[in-house]
């Protein structure tokens, strides 16, 4: 939650509504940020799978371009079927393991390709690698590359931001079980409580990627507040609505400017 979801493509969401519109200010900086994921469900089995998610990101920001680096900590505890981000593969087990270790690290570069100045409208793609480095042997990942393209639309009117993106991710092909590849698509809102705070709510869809599974659905509440000009701390709650999603998850994580 990003539950790889919210590490990669949820994040990608929520924390841009808020940052793409202070990018001249932060234009040409770097920073970190990490925080803890949490998510637990059944994804259609008897047993509980809980998820843990630690990522450390470094971000480049100009004012057209953002680039990321996400190296995350995975620990997963449930049925081996599970993964994270994904939901059962394969062959359905009852036998609750516990794994950890390096996850897939992600890269992603942001382009805004039109910015409408005092109409707040602007328009940005986004291209993601997701690197097959989670150990496959343990169940923590794939062991293979995805790659995904998507645009997202935002539009500000006061205190209001409306956003919402579509792409399409391809999967890498693994040996025990195939992958479809997806489109995958958000609708939110974010409203902008006083010049430090902003929340909001957003619905992300993904089409299934196994052919016994189910779309994947979710509601997600976040909230950002700046703590001063190099501080910023961000936090959600997910709802999933399938058995492909977690049934809820949460997460919080702080971003520091350098």
């Amino acid at each position: 939650m990003k539950n790889a979801i919210l590490a990669t493509s949820f994040l990608a969401f929520f924390s841009t509504s808020a940052a793409q519109l202070a990018r001249a200010e932060e234009s040409g900086k770097f920073s970190l940020q990490t925080g803890m994921d949490y998510s637990s469900g059944k994804y259609g089995g008897t047993q509980s799978t809980n998820i843990v998610y630690v990522p450390v990101t470094g971000k480049y920001q100009t004012r057209d371009w953002t680039v990321k680096l996400t190296v995350p900590y995975l620990r997963i505890s449930g049925p081996s079927n599970v993964l994270n981000g994904i939901g059962g593969v394969g062959t359905a087990t009852n036998t609750v393991t516990t794994r950890s270790g390096l996850g897939d690290v992600i890269a992603g570069a942001t382009h805004t390709v039109y910015s409408g100045g005092t109409s707040g409208f602007f328009a940005t793609v986004t291209g993601k690698i997701k690197f097959g480095t989670a150990d496959s042997t343990q169940g923590l990942g794939t062991g293979k590359n995805d790659y995904s393209l998507q645009t997202d639309l935002y539009q500000t009117t006061g205190k209001m931001t409306s956003f919402g993106g579509i792409g399409y991710k391809v999967y890498g092909s693994p040996a025990s079980y195939t992958l479809n590849n997806v489109f995958f698509g958000s609708l939110g809102g974010s409203y902008k409580f006083n010049p430090k705070t902003n929340g909001g709510l957003m619905f992300s869809y993904k089409e299934k990627t196994i052919s016994t599974g189910s779309p994947h659905e979710e509601a997600i509440l976040f909230a950002r507040h700046n703590i001063d000009k190099v501080w910023k701390i961000d936090g959600y709650a997910l709802k999933g609505f399938t058995k492909s999603s977690p049934d809820f998850g949460l997460g919080v994580s702080i971003n520091h400017l350098l």
